[in-house]
Formats: structure tokens, C-alpha cells, sequence
């Protein structure tokens, strides 16, 4: 397959995460999505919602349900963040009703008689994806991203390569996996989508061991590749564990400035490295006066944003103004 091309530096933020029904398209959703533009630069965003099973363990996704968001409201922040000229990713997830974390859905690898199935687990999965791809091919979406963190699934490479053909009959933009930190080597289909993606909630003072494992992969299959997550809360201790939201701790915007900084600093130098959809930017902002209390990563009013504008104002310049 030829490789397909990012336009241009991924200076991206989530936007909207969990996406629960009623919370797009309000004022409140227009106020956070521009205030997301003007106060970051970016000019990629991810439009991230999520649906839910209800354990583990469970065949059926009940994306058409509450609380996820309506198509009318997936539509509606996709226009939305289109008006303001970005580039939009859809990131349609699977959560579980019961809390498990997604990295757990899994089965008996051979199917077993009154057992769940792959088989069964994998249809309703394609039903919910192309779901939302045909969405993001009316709405023009520059990019989907088919998956994210789900590491017990990513053994099953002949379901997702067919998954990502039905995928392709119904979706011409760009096809993404946003695998889970440290499982960038383990993914055995990278060649099946266009561009490799990862969370990258890295421990500080690590990021060049991580990138130096990546490169080689990234290199292997000659794919472009950006962080889809990566960011860290404004809690103390959090830059050393920066993907646990619930890590005890006292707000400190200067520990999530120091985690951006090096973060950035060692990306930076990499060439390879595309971009970054940071994580993440509610639908509901918290009003600026109480940025100073607020421990979790969102950067609004915060001073990471500082940090997250200059380096993404002076990427895309470098970049984009004759480079890229």
C-alpha cells in the first residue's frame, strides 16, 4: 500500500472526551472548542466519544444508546471544529459499563462452547466502526482512528486487517490505531493502516529510551507517526505516572509545565515525530478563576497552555511555512 501523508504537523488536542449525550452542541461546547483553538493554536483536533459494553467479557457495543453523544451532535462538533479551520481526527471508543479499563476486553483465543467469542465480539465492533465512519466520510473527516488502547485485541490481527478493509469501502480518509503506551513494537499489522499512533503518557526523564524503542518500528514500515494521546495532569507525582487520572496528589501547574517541556524537548529532536493530540479539552470548561485548583490535564487558563502554544506556534511555523 502506498503511504498516505499527514498535511502537515499534527498540532492537535482531544476535544469533548467522554462525549456524553447533551453536552455537544450548547454554547457551552462552542465556548470550550474556540476557546481550544485561540488559546493553543492547534489545527488538529480529535473529536473523541466514547460507547459502551458492559464488562470485559460482553459481545455487544451499545453505541446508540445513552449516555453517548447523538449522531446529530458527533455531526455538529465535527461542522463546529471545521468552522475553525482544523483538521478533524473522529474517535469513536469502546468503554465498559463496569469500569474495566478497555485494555482488558478479551476471550478464549479458541472459541469454546456457551463462551463469549471473538467472533461475536469482533461483528458488533465492526458495526459500531463503520457506523462512524460513513460519518466521517459525509462530514469529511481527514482521519479515523479505529481503535484505542484496546491491547488484549491487538493479538488479533486477521480481525482487524479485515476490519480495516469494510473500513475502506466506506472511508477514504486517513486510517489510524491509537495503540496503548509500550505496545508500539507489539502491533503486528501496522502495514494495514496509514498512519501509526500511540499514547504516549511516558514517566519524565524517559522519553528518550521510549522514542529510541519506536523509531525502529516507525522506520520498519515507513509509515508517518504521531502521539494521538499524550499530555499529563496538573497534580503532583502525576508527571512521574502521567497516564493514572486518579494518582493522589495537590495541584501544580509547574509540575505539568516541567512534563510538557521535556516532553516536547525530546520529541522535538525527532524528525519522524509528527505531531501530538494532546489529551484532553472537555466540552464544559472550568472557568479560568479556578485553573489554579483545577489537577487534572486539561490546560485551560493553566500555564502548560503557555508551554503547548509557543512549541506548537513555532512547529507549524517551521514546518509548514516551507518545509512540510
Amino acid at each position: 500500500m502506498q503511504a498516505k501523508k499527514l498535511p502537515g504537523y499534527v498540532a492537535g488536542m482531544t476535544w469533548g472526551w467522554t462525549g456524553i449525550r447533551g453536552t455537544w452542541n450548547t454554547p457551552e461546547a462552542v465556548h470550550s472548542m474556540k476557546e481550544m483553538k485561540n488559546s493553543l493554536g492547534v489545527n488538529w483536533t480529535a473529536i473523541a466519544l466514547g460507547a459502551l459494553q458492559d464488562t470485559a467479557q460482553s459481545t455487544e457495543i451499545h453505541f446508540e444508546e445513552e449516555p453517548t453523544v447523538t449522531d446529530a451532535e458527533v455531526r455538529w462538533a465535527i461542522h463546529e471544529a471545521k468552522s475553525l479551520g482544523l483538521h478533524v481526527c473522529l474517535k469513536p471508543v469502546v468503554n465498559c459499563a463496569d469500569g474495566t479499563w478497555r485494555a482488558h476486553i478479551n476471550f478464549f483465543d479458541m472459541d469454546v462452547p456457551c463462551e463469549p467469542k471473538w467472533s461475536d465480539w469482533f461483528a458488533s465492533y465492526t458495526r459500531f466502526m463503520l457506523h462512524y465512519a460513513v460519518i466521517a466520510e459525509e462530514t469529511g473527516c481527514e482521519m479515523l482512528c479505529i481503535g484505542c488502547e484496546m491491547v488484549q485485541t491487538d493479538r488479533r490481527e486477521q480481525e482487524w486487517r479485515q476490519l480495516i478493509q469494510e473500513v475502506r469501502k466506506v472511508y477514504s480518509g486517513l486510517i489510524t490505531y491509537n495503540c496503548d503506551k509500550y505496545q508500539e513494537n507489539q502491533i503486528k499489522w501496522w502495514d494495514a493502516v496509514d498512519i501509526i499512533s500511540s499514547s504516549g503518557y511516558y514517566p519524565v526523564g524517559t522519553w528518550e529510551e521510549q522514542l529510541s524503542r519506536i523509531e525502529p518500528v516507525v522506520q520498519k514500515h515507513g509509515k508517518p507517526f504521531f502521539l494521538m494521546e499524550a499530555g499529563c495532569p496538573s497534580r503532583t507525582g502525576s508527571s512521574q505516572i502521567p497516564n493514572n487520572w486518579g494518582l493522589p496528589g495537590t495541584p501544580s501547574e509547574d509540575e505539568q509545565v516541567e512534563y510538557y517541556n521535556q516532553m516536547f524537548q525530546s520529541c522535538g529532536r525527532q524528525d519522524w515525530v509528527s505531531g501530538f493530540m494532546l489529551w484532553d479539552w472537555p466540552a464544559v470548561l472550568y472557568k479560568p478563576e479556578t485553573a489554579a485548583v483545577n489537577d487534572d490535564y486539561c490546560p485551560y487558563a493553566k500555564k502548560a497552555a503557555q508551554v503547548i502554544r509557543g512549541y506548537y506556534d513555532a512547529k507549524t511555523q517551521l514546518l509548514e511555512g516551507g518545509q512540510a
